[in-house]
């Protein structure tokens, strides 16, 4: 994000647009802002700023992005029908129904604020619901966040943390499946240091410390490889380092006993390349000039993450035995990589759309979740089954099931399909036979076993299953089978009288 509020001016917004989309409708960009300010007008932020200043951020935060000016144009106006006398008909007569439309998407999600969890998961459903319906208007959602986010120490201490808790435990999470990794990261390390300030503190220290003076050492890394790369007439579009972000650090050492020895992509190199064949390519080129970390090799260009993520990794030992991570990918992989599902409204290098991709795929996320919010009614779980991790495991066949982190093989039965998950007795994970309960883990190719006779499911299951969709099922299951009164659930656990 571009932070020097020097820079932030209508001109320099229109100069940004006009690198990477010269056809833009500079007129109407122009047009948005002096609508914008004039709506604004007299009005302040905590910090005692002019509120035209904030929709300024955020589309130059998007602009950054090289984002569709039309999206840049709708950022601008954000604001403009909550918090003016203007209305959103009126946008529509100045600025078109595409911008009106994405303007209105933002209004319907008001600001959202936690008031109680029944209104929260309410709030929680309109943004799945504005998702399903333009995912566009998430990306100004992020935006409007991250700009926020920089502006948080004008807050008091109480709804700083409460806005910064939200951003960490809703937004990025939601950033995350929508593949938008650069957002994600953004949101997470502006908010680490109002949730957590000590440990912000701590984990910053142990970052600067690792990093200390091997500038040189990776610079030379770097150098290495792209003299071995040329030799084999492989001619990379970069090679970068670039560090670990500061919460991801955190959740690392967490999973790994709180010890920094354990970290090895503190700071990581990656590399662009021209096709898929110089990514696995370039990966021989360098195991062969250094020894490859065992298990530590990762292709996600077979196997992409849920969210669409496609890259390699690997950790060799380079010189001195440090160890040092690597990412390969090519340039499309890399834009899906950071910007996730706003490569679509992305202009590359040369000026031109990248090429829409299907994004089928998220809006079925956003309608199976808006489905399933209408009947959840905890923000815990809300959480597990939206907002964790993400693992992906495979059918025997080769489909990929997206699941939370801990899912069991009970709630991969039930998201193949209902019937299979009522009549599963078993569960056969790499070819090996399993309990019901057993976590699955990413890359696990599951089969379930079934008995066409077995009538119904054991209500033990609820306590295995961790998904909502799996629990609804099940107990949607019991109850037609009537054991789902109390008496029935309590007949099926106790152990039977001898007679």
């Amino acid at each position: 994000m571009d932070t020097d509020k020097k820079e932030q001016t209508i001109e320099s917004l229109i100069k940004k647009i006009n690198t990477y989309d010269p056809q833009a409708d500079i007129e109407l960009v122009q047009l948005a802002y002096d609508y914008a300010a004039e709506a604004h007008k007299g009005q302040t932020r905590k910090s005692g700023e002019p509120y035209i200043i904030h929709p300024l951020a955020a589309a130059h935060f998007l602009a950054d992005m090289h984002i569709d000016p039309v999206i840049v144009v709708a950022t601008l106006l954000h604001d403009v029908p909550e918090d003016t006398d203007r209305s959103l008909d009126e946008i529509e007569k100045n600025f078109g129904s595409e911008v009106s439309s994405l303007v209105r998407g933002i209004t319907k999600l008001g600001k959202l604020k936690y008031r109680g969890v029944e209104r929260y998961i309410e709030n929680l459903r309109k943004m799945f619901i504005a998702m399903a319906e333009d995912v566009r208007v998430m990306i100004i959602k992020f935006a409007d966040r991250i700009h926020n986010l920089t502006t948080l120490g004008a807050l008091p201490p109480q709804k700083r943390y409460r806005i910064a808790l939200e951003s960490l435990e809703i937004y990025a999470p939601i950033a995350n499946r929508l593949g938008m990794d650069e957002i994600k990261g953004q949101l997470e390390d502006l908010s680490f240091e109002f949730v957590y300030p000590k440990e912000y503190e701590r984990i910053k220290k142990i970052r600067d410390e690792k990093l200390q003076g091997k500038e040189q050492y990776f610079a030379r890394i770097m150098d290495i490889t792209k003299d071995e790369l040329n030799k084999a007439d492989i001619h990379p579009i970069s090679i970068h380092g670039r560090n670990k972000r500061l919460y991801s650090l955190y959740t690392k050492l967490l999973k790994k006993d709180n010890d920094p020895k354990n970290i090895y992509d503190i700071l990581a190199i990656r590399i662009i390349v021209n096709t898929v064949a110089e990514c696995y390519a370039t990966l021989g080129i360098l195991h062969n000039i250094w020894k490859p970390f065992k298990g530590r090799i990762k292709d996600y260009i077979s196997q992409p993450k849920p969210n669409g993520y496609q890259s390699l990794h690997t950790t060799v030992f380079g010189e001195g035995g440090e160890p040092i991570e690597f990412q390969i990918r090519t340039l499309d992989m890399h834009e899906n990589a950071e910007f996730g599902i706003a490569a679509h409204w992305h202009y590359d290098e040369r000026g031109s759309r990248m090429p829409t991709k299907d994004i089928k795929w998220a809006k079925e996320l956003a309608e199976i979740q808006k489905e399933i919010l209408t009947k959840l009614s905890d923000l815990e779980e809300i959480k597990v089954d939206f907002l964790q991790t993400r693992i992906f495991v495979f059918t025997p066949k080769g489909d990929v099931i997206d699941l939370p982190e801990g899912a069991t093989t009970i709630d991969f039965a039930y998201h193949i399909h209902s019937e299979i998950g009522n009549k599963c007795i078993g569960a056969i994970v790499n070819e090996k036979m399993v309990s019901l309960d057993t976590e699955l883990n990413n890359g696990d190719v599951v089969e379930i076993t079934t008995d066409k006779n077995r009538k119904s499911p054991s209500p033990d299951w609820l306590n295995i299953a961790k998904t909502q969709t799996a629990k609804i099922h099940i107990r949607n299951a019991l109850k037609k089978n009537g054991r789902g009164s109390l008496s029935g659930f309590l007949r099926s656990v106790l152990p039977k009288k001898n007679k």
